[in-house]
Order: structure tokens, then C-alpha cells, then sequence
């Protein structure tokens, strides 16, 4: 696995490209200058040992050096062994309706982008638990595999949109039981399915579906988000529309929500505009009995930030011995051709 221990220095490389400005600037204004005094073909033959190709040059070997510096700062480093790592924590599959429905705008900017980024909070807070990830609407499908990597969770949570899944609905019951079956199988507890949704349900029983994951000791929390009155679902500037031109307002059913949860000893939360509801449902799932989980990690890395110092070294040497003006002794060999 290769990594930079330090990758905020990697932003020292944007001042090459400034760099670079600055000689193209300095070498202009020294063409206006030596311009004043004539003809430049005259100039240039009354400076014989000037050579701009000798100067641009020893610059490029200096903005080499640069780059090579910047990357050593940052700490290039190579896995060089796997380690095992024993830890106790709790196994979450987050399931996310993507529907069109939770484009409704009863909660600024919508329902979804609020929800992601509840999520990518709760992530920030996490330490030992994995997680996992699963959209849905007419069916689901596993975004995530439960990880315990949260930089990587945070990354999928940004792209979570409704153009995930091909087909459009509300199928509650397929993607909790997509859910049960993506838990690792280390431990039959610590489990727990975290369904965000407005419960606009079309597709299926999903209290059936709850039931059985009862029966596997999987808990189920549910997170009502919109609001009972509703909002109307707008999708690129237009509202959506039923069959009979009625503009559709999508609308918040905790009944079935709160079922689900009740099912399976879990918790139901009704989102607020302060608050998605995830920090409620964390505590309740912190209760549960932590089971103990393994991680695979690279214990050791080999550094390699030594070979681009060196680099670095070798490159300032040939930019200092590099003369800005010609050798009379090596002028036959014409290395710099201008």
C-alpha cells in the first residue's frame, strides 16, 4: 500500500507553476531592457558569453529540485507488512433512500443532500466500527461493503444520488433484506441496520422482512426524514406530476417506520431541521453488546523519502556547476544551441 505520511505538503507543489511565472515574467523584462539598447541580434553578438539557454536551464534542474523536495516533505512510504489488529465495536449497514421523494425540499437543500451529510458527520465521529452503505428506490444496492476505513465511507457518501439505481420507486423491504445479508459474519450480534428514508413505501412487506431479521438478532433503527404535511418534488426545474397533472407532494409515514423499528427492538427517530436524528440512533446502538472485530492494517512502511532528497541534492549540485554564461574552454561542443 503506498501513502504519503504527510500529504499536506503536496500543496508546496503549486509553487512551481508560480515558479515558472515568475522566470517567464523576468525573462521578458530582461529581453524589454536589453531591447533599449539596439538591435537584439547586434546586442546579442556584443555578450557573446551570455547564453539564455545555459540560464533557462539551470532553472529547469532548480524547479526539478523543487518538486523532488516538496514530495520528500510529504513522506512517500510503502506497506511492508500486514497486520491483524483485534478491536470491539459494533457492525452498521446505513441504508439510503434515493428516490425522487427525497428530492423534496421540506428540509434546504432537499431531504438526500441532508442526509449525506449527516452521515458524513456520524463518520467523523466513529472509531472501531464498521460501517457499510446501501441506496435504494425500486431496488438496492450495495454502495459500500462494511469497512472500517471512514475515509473511504466518506468519499461514497458524496456520491450518493438517485442516478445509482436504474429504477425508481420505493422498495423498503428488498433493502433491508440486501442489508442483512452484507454484514460480515464475525459475530451474529452487534448488528444493526440504520434505514434513512421518508417511508414511502410502494414496493413491498417490509415489516415482514423485519421480522425475519429479528429472528437474526439484527436491530433496525429507522430515521424518518421529511415532514407530515410534505413538500411537491421538484426534479431539473420542473415539478413531478401524477397521471392526472396533480402535482405529487411527497409526504413522511412514520407508522410503518415506527413499526419496523419496534419489530426488531431497534429505535425510530423523526428528523427536525437541527438534527437528521443519527446522533440519537449512535447512542441506542452504542448500548449494544460490542463484539470483538479484526482489521487488516499495514503495520509497517518503508519510507522513501530519502531517495527524493538525494534526487533533490543531485539536481541543486548540476544547477550550481551548470555556468550562467559560456565556457570558452567547452564553447566547440555547443551543448546549449541557441
Amino acid at each position: 500500500m503506498f501513502r504519503f505520511a504527510n500529504p499536506q505538503y503536496l500543496w508546496l507543489l503549486l509553487a512551481v507553476p508560480a515558479m515558472v511565472l515568475l522566470y517567464a515574467l523576468a525573462a521578458r523584462a530582461r529581453r524589454r531592457r536589453l531591447a533599449r539598447f539596439g538591435n537584439p541580434q547586434t546586442v546579442a553578438e556584443l555578450m557573446p558569453d551570455v547564453s539564455t539557454g545555459r540560464m533557462m536551464f539551470k532553472f529547469i534542474l532548480f524547479a526539478a529540485a523543487a518538486v523532488f523536495v516538496a514530495l520528500a516533505a510529504a513522506r512517500p512510504q510503502l506497506g511492508s507488512k500486514l497486520h491483524e489488529q483485534k478491536s470491539t465495536g459494533v457492525e452498521m449497514m446505513i441504508a439510503v433512500d434515493v428516490s425522487n421523494s427525497m428530492l423534496a425540499e421540506d428540509f434546504a437543500p432537499n431531504r438526500l443532500e441532508r442526509t449525506k451529510y449527516a452521515i458524513d458527520r456520524l463518520f467523523d465521529g466513529l472509531q472501531q466500527d464498521r460501517v457499510g452503505l446501501i441506496v435504494f428506490a425500486g431496488e438496492p444496492l450495495v454502495q459500500l461493503p462494511i469497512t472500517s476505513d471512514y475515509r473511504m465511507a466518506k468519499a461514497f457518501v458524496k456520491r450518493i444520488s438517485p442516478s445509482l439505481v436504474p429504477e425508481q420507486g420505493t422498495a423498503i423491504g428488498k433493502a433491508l433484506s440486501l442489508a442483512a445479508m452484507s454484514f460480515s459474519g464475525e459475530s451474529d450480534r452487534s448488528r444493526a441496520v440504520i434505514l434513512i428514508t421518508d417511508g414511502e413505501n410502494h414496493e413491498d412487506d417490509a415489516l415482514a422482512v423485519a421480522r425475519r431479521a429479528a429472528e437474526q438478532g439484527i436491530r433496525i433503527y429507522t430515521i424518518g426524514i421529511g415532514t407530515p404535511e410534505g413538500a411537491p418534488i421538484e426534479i431539473d426545474g420542473e415539478f413531478v406530476k401524477d397521471e392526472q397533472g396533480q402535482m405529487v407532494v411527497s409526504k413522511l409515514n412514520e407508522q410503518m417506520l415506527e413499526e419496523i423499528a419496534r419489530t426488531t427492538g431497534g429505535a425510530y427517530v423523526r428528523s427536525s431541521k437541527q438534527s437528521i436524528g443519527l446522533d440519537e440512533i449512535v447512542k441506542s446502538i452504542n448500548d449494544l453488546e460490542r463484539s470483538e472485530l479484526s482489521v487488516i492494517r499495514f503495520e509497517e512502511f518503508n519510507e522513501y523519502f530519502q531517495w527524493m532528497l538525494a534526487v533533490a541534492v543531485v539536481l541543486l549540485l548540476a544547477e550550481f556547476v551548470v555556468l550562467g554564461r559560456r565556457n570558452p574552454l567547452l564553447a566547440r561542443f555547443n551543448i546549449f544551441r541557441e
